[in-house]
Order: C-alpha cells, then structure tokens, then sequence
C-alpha cells in the first residue's frame, strides 16, 4: 500500500495537470478577445493630416486633408459624394459655384468672407473646404479625431436601428475572437446594417463598421432621419414655347451667303424656328467671328420665324479646352455672343461644340451653365447641339444640359458618317429611338428635339476601299433613276434602300425620304418628344412632302 501512494499521488497530479491544461484551453477557447485594431489601418490613413470618409454608413476609399483646423476634399470627391456643380479653374485659381442667375467665386488659397480659405491648390488639384461646400449643398457631416475621419450624411431614407443593451465592444468581424474596433456604452443607438445568426453587423455614430452579438441588441426599430435642408436650391427656369419647335439649320458660310435666305425658305411649311450659322471660335482666347445680319433677322421674322444664331468650334483651328478652362476667355467669349446676339435682334443662340474632348467635359459643361445666366436674363432661348448619346460622349453631361438648357437637341443622324469605312445608313430607325430613349433617362421630353437628316450618303465600296458622298433628296433619287435602279423598303432601317454594281464598284444607298422620315417622326411622337429639327435646309428641295410630314408632327 505504502509502494502505492506515490503512484497514486503521480497520477492525480497528472489528472491535476491535465485538467489545468484542459481549462485554460476551454477558457481561451470561450474567453472575448481583447486585441485592438489598428485604427489607422482600419480607416486606410497612411498621414497625419489625412481623414478618412465615412458616408452614409461606409467608409469610402477617397480621403479628406485636414488643414488649418478644417476638413477639405479634392473636387473629383465632391463631385462624385456631394454636389457636381462646382468647377475648378486650375489655371486662373478659381473654385466656382453657378446658380441660376449668377457666378459665385473663391479664389483658391485665399480666406473668404467667412474667415477661413474655401479652396486651395495643390499638384494641379483644387480642394473645397467641406465647410464652403455645405453652404450650398444639403449634407451633415461631423468630424472625429484619434484617428481623424468625417461621418457624412447625404441619404435620409428608413434604416434600421437598435440600441446597445449593456456595454460592448464593436469587432472588426463577427466572432469574440476578432480585434476590437470600438467600445459602445448601453443605450448607444447603432444602425443595424445585417442580421446574422448571433452576430449583427452595424455602424456607431462616430463612424465605425463593425460587429457586435445579437443579445447585446435590444429596441429593434425603424427610424428615418430628418432630412437637412439648410441650403434652398435656386429653380433653373427656362423659356418653353407652348408648341413643338420645327427648327431648321441654315448653314451659311458668308455673309453674302445670307442672301439665300429666301431660296431655302421656299416651300417650307410648318417650320417655326431657322439657325444660321454665324458665329465661330476663331482663337484661344475667347474671340469669334460673326456673319450675322439684322436684316436677315427680320426678314425671318417677318415670316413668323425665329433665328436661333448656331455657334460652332470647328470651323477654324481652335482647341477647345484651352478657351473653356479659363474663367476669363469662358465670360469674354459669353458677353461677346449674347452681346452680338442681341444685337441682330435674334431669339436665340445654338451651341454647336463637337469632339470636345473627355478632359474638357467639366470645363464644356461650366461654359454651357454660364452661359445660360445671361441667356435667361435677357429673354435669349438657349439650345445645345449633342451627337446621339453614347458612352463615349457621357462627358457632355446631358443630365445638367437638360437642367440649364431650354432645350437639348439630339443629332440623330451620322450613324455611319463620310470617312466611315462600314458602309450603313444614316440614321436607321434603331438607332434614332435609341438615341432618343436614352437621352430622356437624362433629360425631360418636352426639352428633347431630335434632329433628322435631310441628306443621304451614297456608298461606294471598290478596289481603294469604301468611300461615300452626301447628297441631298433630289440628287439621291436621279442617282438611281439614272441607272435605272428601284429602291426598296427595309423594315429593319425603316428606309428605301438599292443596291448595284457599276464599273467594278459596289454601290448603296439608304434613302432619306417622306417614308422615312414618317417613321422617324412617328418614334418621336410616341415618347411626346419637345421638337424636331433638321440638317440642312435646301437639301430636301423639291419635296414639299418633307414639310407636310414635319408640319404634322409639329402641329400634334
């Protein structure tokens, strides 16, 4: 027995052991982490002077910068989270915000009126003191430190919402397990963003995402924030006809070429609005040349039309970016074409900007706001020239035109163009409604004009490749009378089409004729559309049944 003890005495220190080892197991197993997270890390700051953004419950990848006390974003992020109307002039250092009746300005590094710098420059990128940005934008936002981020509220729908039971911690993942972001005290409200088995995953007013267990949760409830609404947004108003605009382009290239008003103008029916074009970008500094006449005004007048003067960028070497991004040249250029304008005694100005390229989309768009100020001011209808709305001209910004603009016109036509090497029509009836549809989802209806061609191309496919010409109706027909070819009608493209073969050349020809357009106008109707215009006068001479057709779409 003695010879026992010692074995028996072994054995239960090992079961002693064992079960020390076995509990400290369990209660590791069972016990709450209490490892923190790297908050800096969490929130992605990598400097002291940056700030995280946290907006309606999730942390954004942008960042702000923290200067002077104050919190400032890069103008892309207030773009993109907060309001698109403000612009940055890098060159002249300006921060602008328009309204409807005027140019608000603050000069980028220098203290406004409100005692502290609203913008500054930085690398060729302007930032905006939150602080200016909220004066005309209707958001809360509060900033924390240690480590510095902004809460930002833009939405104020119904959200879900709980209160903290007892005190807690907020984790970086469900499980006890997972490093602690945050502690919250009971009674602490939290957004309830998902409901899981035993966890939930929330956001605490200060800004973190994380997760907390379900029996920590209590007062589950739906709650809809009260919507700030310190700033009142201006109305853009604009001048509406009480009818369908019916506009033709007269391209005039002289000013003696002002006299073939007339000729154009005959057998004309419906028509209520002509453009000339008169005014062109000559450099880039803002100048323009002008063949405008009065007397051609009147005479339009005098035949119950209105002149909406077209002013275009493309026909001398101009670059465009260079005169729309700087403040300067944009307001030298706008006083001279309303100035000039309203000289001639006209109704309205048409911008005609093409291929104004991605980089100068902001600085296009600023142009097209500042320039419907004086506009509106003076009684000036103001009308914008856009390509069928595609993902490559998305820069055009069609949604703020359909805002500042009276109207927004649609070039429906150039669906296979001159230098084109895929021969096609025009304007098919596919792409026409395409080009419409879309621009609505940006723009209301009764501001959409659809434009239609009034010209054909005729395809040439041969041993140098495909080559085409556009020619107007008249010529298009005696093309193919001439050969002795009959066109015939393609449901698909809504047009007559021929095709032949001559002298080792292969030629088509979708036709722009009443049948077809007809069919264009019949698309326009059917989405109550608030005009339509045409490219160009004199190229459907000889066919008075163009105008009874647009004249029955304009009087509808």
């Amino acid at each position: 027995m003695k010879k026992a003890i010692p074995v028996i005495i072994a054995v239960a220190l090992i079961f002693v052991i064992v079960a020390i080892t076995f509990g400290r197991k369990a209660v590791e197993h069972f016990s709450y982490s209490k490892e923190r997270m790297d908050l800096n890390g969490y929130f992605g700051l990598e400097a002291s002077d940056e700030a995280a953004l946290v907006l309606n419950d999730e942390i954004l990848e942008e960042k702000g910068v923290i200067k002077d006390g104050r919190c400032y974003l890069d103008l892309d992020t207030v773009h993109a989270i907060l309001n698109d109307r403000f612009y940055a002039d890098c060159n002249e250092g300006w921060l602008l915000y328009t309204t409807p009746d005027e140019i608000l300005y603050a000069r980028a590094g220098e203290t406004g009126p409100d005692g502290y710098v609203p913008a500054f420059l930085e690398d060729g990128v302007m930032y905006a003191a939150l602080d200016y940005v909220k004066k005309y934008t209707n958001f809360s936002y509060t900033w924390y430190t240690e480590p510095n981020r902004v809460v930002m509220t833009t939405v104020w729908d119904e959200h879900q919402t709980a209160d903290i039971r007892k005190d807690t911690a907020v984790r970086y993942q469900g499980g006890i397990k997972s490093d602690i972001l945050t502690e919250v005290s009971a009674g602490d409200p939290v957004v309830v963003l998902e409901t899981m088995e035993t966890w939930s995953k929330v956001a605490t007013r200060d800004g973190f995402i994380g997760y907390v267990e379900n029996k920590r949760l209590e007062n589950a409830r739906s709650e809809t924030l009260i919507p700030v609404t310190d700033y009142e947004e201006p109305e853009y108003t604009s001048i509406r006809r009480d009818h369908r605009i019916s506009l033709g382009w007269h391209q005039v290239t002289s000013e003696s070429a002002n006299s073939t008003l007339s000729e154009v103008l005959e057998g004309t029916d419906g028509m209520n609005v002509i453009s000339p074009t008169w005014f062109f970008l000559s450099d880039d500094e803002g100048s323009f040349v002008s063949i405008g006449s009065s007397s051609y005004v009147q005479e339009a007048h005098d035949r119950g039309l209105e002149v909406w003067v077209l002013v275009d960028n493309f026909t001398y070497d101009v670059d465009t970016r260079e005169i729309l991004s700087h403040t300067s040249r944009r307001q030298k250029l706008i006083e001279g074409l309303v100035e000039e304008a309203l000289s001639l005694g006209a109704d309205g100005i048409n911008v005609d900007f093409e291929q104004v390229p991605e980089d100068a989309g902001e600085d296009y768009i600023e142009f097209l706001r500042e320039l419907s100020i004086p506009c509106r001011a003076n009684g000036l209808v103001f009308s914008v020239d856009n390509y069928v709305p595609r993902n490559y001209n998305s820069h055009y910004h069609w949604k703020e035109q359909g805002v500042v603009a009276d109207y927004v016109i649609i070039m429906g036509y150039d669906e296979h163009y001159g230098g084109s090497q895929e021969t096609g029509s025009v304007a098919s009836i596919g792409y026409v409604e395409e080009g419409i549809s879309t621009m609505l989802q940006y723009v209301p209806a009764e501001k959409v004009i659809n434009a239609v061609p009034f010209y054909t191309r005729i395809w040439e496919t041969g041993a140098e490749g495909v080559k085409s010409q556009a020619v107007g109706m008249t010529a298009a027909e005696n093309f193919l009378s001439q050969r002795g070819i009959e066109p015939v009608w393609d449901e698909a493209t809504c047009q007559n089409y021929a095709e032949f073969e001559e002298d080792s050349a292969f030629f088509q020809v979708w036709l722009e004729d009443e049948q077809s357009l007809r069919a264009k106008l019949q698309v326009m109707e059917k989405y109550g559309i608030g005009g339509a215009a045409a490219w160009k006068l004199g190229y459907e001479a000889g066919h008075p049944e163009i105008w009874a057709a647009i004249s029955d779409f304009a009087d509808s």
